[in-house]
């Protein structure tokens, strides 16, 4: 069992589109009459009048089935484990309509309930779709319902918003880790896609504990994506491809400051921003090593050297160069 949350404005909208759909049928309801859409239209909001500063007090659930479950669902199973969905999710004292639709293969519910609970008080959303995904998984493992593995049974054409986005995201980077052998190249790959990457650092180091993929206005965890896209889940990933491509492990890699997301700041010591970055792959995840810096300051003196004897070269034969002048200048006396 999946389910979708959302939120709006419009108890009236919501209720025509839930409750007149063709085959759609009430199977429970608390605090309105289900005589008509208007009446129910307008239980909810005389309620929401007791809370008149809340804009989005439409609360608005699909809860869905796999169709493998069909043969063990019907209208009272379904009332019961809506109601128990709504208990979970603390959508508790409060107006609430459970409508059954057969527009689709799959069983599935709607659940509109009213944010502004008995009292004229908000049932708060925060954290609604993390808390959706914990209850859901809860039921769906305590009836015994169907639970598809992965990702390739979703309908994603029907998706929107940050859903399909991270679908999107999750498509894109899983085909790219696939194709790498290296933090370096999996960043190259998702560039051309518009995916940026993000190493989230432990705080007060350059360790790399986490990554993040943006496009757009979205960002989400790798783990929040799926949990084969955590760090550590890619980090196994490029090296097994290392591995079959008997690639040896690259000596570092350091992404750009910018994509650090802790609050490092590496503009007051420019050497520090090449030297003292971390390195996702490998376990050189500190600084750069104590050979290479040594080679950088040893090039810096030998060209210090080298200049130096040049300018005392030009010193020295401007110098010879004089002392002929004056040479010259005493014969020349002398033979007057």
């Amino acid at each position: 069992m999946i389910g979708k949350v959302m939120s709006g404005k419009s108890f009236g909208g919501c209720v025509r589109y839930v409750v007149n759909k063709p085959e759609a049928k009430i199977l429970d309801a608390q605090g309105v009459r289900i005589d008509s859409a208007d009446r129910i239209n307008h239980d909810f909001n005389l309620q929401r009048k007791m809370n008149p500063g809340l804009g989005k007090a439409v609360g608005h659930i699909a809860l869905s089935w796999s169709i493998s479950d069909k043969d063990i669902l019907n209208e009272s199973v379904m009332t019961q484990v809506a109601k128990e969905y709504l208990e979970k999710m603390k959508i508790l004292d409060t107006q609430y309509l459970i409508v059954q639709h057969q527009d689709r293969q799959h069983p599935h519910v709607h659940i509109i309930y009213n944010r502004v609970n008995n009292q004229g008080k908000t049932i708060s959303d925060q954290f609604e779709r993390q808390l959706n995904a914990k209850v859901c998984k809860e039921i769906t493992l305590k009836h015994g319902y169907h639970l598809a593995e992965g990702k390739q049974h979703v309908n994603r054409h029907r998706l929107t918003g940050a859903d399909q986005k991270k679908y999107q995201l999750f498509d894109a980077i899983s085909k790219a880790v696939k194709q790498s052998s290296s933090w370096k190249a999996l960043e190259e790959k998702l560039k051309w896609q518009g995916i940026s990457v993000q190493y989230k650092c432990k705080s007060g180091t350059t360790e790399v504990q986490g990554v993040s993929f943006g496009k757009g206005k979205y960002s989400f965890k790798g783990s929040e994506l799926d949990r084969s896209l955590s760090y550590g889940r890619i980090r196994q990933e490029l090296a097994q491809n290392r591995s079959v491509l008997g690639i040896e492990q690259p000596s570092f890699h350091h992404p750009e400051p910018s994509s650090y997301r802790n609050n490092n700041d590496f503009s007051s010591e420019p050497f520090l921003e090449v030297s003292q970055t971390a390195y996702p792959g490998t376990d050189n995840s500190k600084t750069v090593s104590e050979e290479t810096e040594h080679a950088v300051f040893s090039v810096a003196e030998t060209a210090g050297k080298v200049a130096f004897s040049l300018l005392r070269g030009l010193s020295v034969s401007a110098g010879d160069h004089d002392n002929e002048q004056q040479k010259k200048k005493k014969k020349q006396k002398s033979y007057r």
